[in-house]
């Protein structure tokens, strides 16, 4: 039997045969990642083109959101739901309650705690060699004329995570800047809602297929 084993081995090997292990992908943020993994959402669409382009051999695809969440509940939960799941690759996507928290429960993040906790966060992922990809917020309100009311901090915010992305060495997924230049080409009437979400903060049909394509990109993009 073991001589058995070890012949067909040396065949696979001289064959040139080699296993491929699929790559654990967690993708970790909010509300908007927990509806992510729910039929139509970005996480269960990116499965959906990554079949269609016969790569979903390469990936296992997990969603790691809770509503609610900012940056530092993703580092206090870090442990637990991602690291000890030993990811490749981990998706970050946080900022909008950090933000949109600030005039909804007078809470949110002041922005030197926000840079702090993502940089943490971006440490202990790279220090147990996972490749981290980091995401601009993508909108509180759709309207195109910059007067949805948190316009300002959601642009500073997301200026942070810019920075962020250049000083650690990591991939940019810019979706604030892809919500913005769809919105002006698609939002012709400057609905607050209705083009990429339903709220002006969670995905339609629309968003998602929009953010699971830019997810694409970025996984498949050497």
């Amino acid at each position: 039997m073991k001589t058995i084993v070890l012949m067909v081995a040396t065949a696979m090997i001289m064959s040139g045969f080699t296993f491929q292990q699929k790559k654990r992908v967690i993708f970790f943020g909010d509300s908007i990642t927990q509806a992510g993994v729910q039929p139509g959402g970005y996480i269960t669409v990116l499965g959906e083109l990554l079949k269609q382009k016969e790569l979903d051999n390469n990936y296992e695809l997990n969603g790691a959101g809770i509503g609610g969440n900012k940056v530092y509940d993703l580092y206090l939960r870090l442990e637990d739901d991602v690291l000890s799941k030993k990811p490749d690759i981990v998706v970050i996507w946080v900022g909008v309650n950090d933000v949109w928290h600030k005039s909804t429960y007078g809470t949110g993040t002041d922005q030197d705690k926000f840079e702090k906790f993502y940089n943490a966060l971006i440490k202990k992922l790279q220090a147990a060699n996972a490749q981290v990809f980091i995401c601009t917020p993508a909108a509180i309100g759709e309207k195109t004329d910059f007067t949805n009311s948190q316009d300002g901090d959601l642009n500073q915010y997301s200026q942070i995570i810019r920075g962020i992305a250049e000083k650690n060495n990591v991939k940019l997924i810019d979706l604030r800047k892809l919500f913005l230049e769809y919105n002006l080409a698609n939002n012709r009437t400057n609905q607050p809602s209705g083009t990429l979400t339903t709220d002006g903060v969670h995905l339609n049909e629309k968003g998602n297929s929009l953010v699971a394509e830019e997810m694409l990109n970025a996984l498949t993009s050497k």
